[in-house]
């Protein structure tokens, strides 16, 4: 049964009542599973996006399965993450040390154990296949040719933006990934991309058709991510003593530590603080390597050698039940990300009303409202960085200010909203398909 016979199918062309009541979707995210803990390794805003759109669409009254690599003996073939929502570990390799870039030698293996899922299912069990970075996408190219239905595809991140503006040290994706992220964005009847600009570059550099490219904005968790009663940041010493974090000006960093994200700056920018004689903020780095395992360790010596090893505290990734308490102890969150397509640590720190500083690329200059929810800096000069947090945290008026706007910018993120806006992707993807297929 296509997804435009369903009873859902009226619903869907009123966006007031939408539901999802019966859809199916087969969501697909190969390299990284949504019950990894984000801020290590290849687990990031991905993990965070898949499970809680997953969530908010079975909230509306979908079922979702999300189709992961296993990797771990002792994962289940099947995990309930949520009412609606199941997660699948797929075998395909080896359990463990395979490299990102390893796994394209795997996904004919991985496609093998999607579609004997369905196979054991009555015929167009599913709906809809949503898939989630290239690699998916080359797994539901094939999932959806089979079943007949429609493609639905997410880049999160893109090769030829990434090598645009690589950090220094960093290494260019491969042909092989642009190659098949073009293949994907030719196959596929949607587009889902997270910011207007990401619209922009699925277009212009992938040569996407404009109709099926869809804006719908990630979503924060606003029940754990909210602002709450009382003092913040330097003002709540309680909240620092609990979390085991010093008293004073404190920035706080979150996310994997790897040069696409740039903890480096906010080293120089302490560094240039001392040189000028300002005040140097506590720089807390909340997340573990990534891509090279000695990326922390990397980190520390170069705030070592800069002379602010002093002020730089490095903590491991924490549960994301206790991530908002984190970002409200903050003065300040930063994110000095080479290339972001969204960018849902400061959409969440927004959420709990804490100021965000962010370098002006991709989908930070939509998260963060410049002047408004935070400021934007152009480019990855220390100078400029170091100008920016100072400006901030020290004028108590301006980070009220700021945070008075973060958390009114931060509460448009909700996951319903995301999984209403998707659900509408997810018909208009259908009359695609049955337009390309009649």
């Amino acid at each position: 049964m296509a997804l435009l016979d369903l009873p859902v199918a009226s619903a869907l062309a009123d966006r007031e009542v939408v539901r999802a009541d019966g859809l199916r979707v087969a969501m697909l995210s190969v390299h990284t599973s949504p019950l990894a803990q984000p801020g290590t390794g290849d687990a990031g805003g991905m993990n965070v996006y898949v499970r809680g759109l997953a969530r908010a669409l079975a909230g509306l009254g979908a079922h979702v399965e999300i189709f992961t690599r296993a990797t771990a003996s002792a994962q289940p073939d099947v995990h309930e993450a949520g009412d609606g929502v199941l997660v699948r570990h797929v075998l395909a390799g080896p359990y463990e040390g395979l490299d990102k870039n390893e796994l394209p030698g795997q996904l004919c293996a991985f496609t093998a154990g999607v579609l004997r899922t369905e196979a054991s299912r009555r015929p167009g069990w599913y709906d809809v296949v949503h898939s989630h970075y290239w690699l998916s996408g080359q797994v539901g190219w094939l999932a959806a040719d089979r079943w007949d239905v429609p493609l639905v595809h997410s880049m999160h991140t893109m090769a030829k933006v990434k090598n645009a503006a690589l950090a220094p040290g960093d290494v260019p994706e491969p042909h092989g990934r642009v190659v098949g992220e073009e293949q994907v964005v030719e196959a596929a009847d949607a587009l889902v991309a997270s910011t207007p600009d990401e619209a922009a570059e699925l277009r212009d550099l992938y040569g996407a058709d404009p109709s099926r490219v869809h804006v719908v904005a990630p979503g924060a968790d606003l029940e754990l991510f909210r602002p709450l009663p009382g003092p913040r940041g330097a003002d709540d010493p309680a909240l620092r003593d609990r979390l085991g974090l010093p008293q004073g000006p404190l920035v706080l960093f979150v996310g994997r530590v790897q040069p696409l994200k740039g903890p480096d700056t906010l080293v120089e920018a302490a560094a240039e603080l001392r040189a000028q004689g300002r005040p140097v903020p506590w720089i807390v780095v909340c997340g573990g390597p990534s891509g090279r395992a000695t990326a922390v360790r990397e980190l520390a010596v170069l705030a070592d050698r800069l002379g602010v090893g002093d002020r730089v505290l490095f903590r491991p990734p924490v549960p994301r039940t206790a991530l908002g308490d984190w970002y409200r102890s903050a003065d300040v969150v930063a994110m000095p990300s080479h290339s972001e397509s969204f960018g849902l640590v400061a959409a969440e720190a927004e959420a709990c009303g804490t100021p965000v500083v962010a370098t002006a690329v991709g989908g930070l200059r939509t998260v963060v409202v410049d002047e408004v929810s935070g400021l934007l800096v152009d480019g990855h000069d220390p100078r400029a960085w170091a100008a920016a947090l100072d400006r901030v945290l020290a004028d108590d008026v301006l980070r009220a200010r700021l945070g008075e706007g973060a958390a009114a910018v931060g509460a448009r993120f909700g996951w319903e909203t995301a999984a209403r806006g998707m659900l509408d992707v997810y018909r208009d993807a259908a009359k695609v398909r049955r337009s390309r297929v009649a």
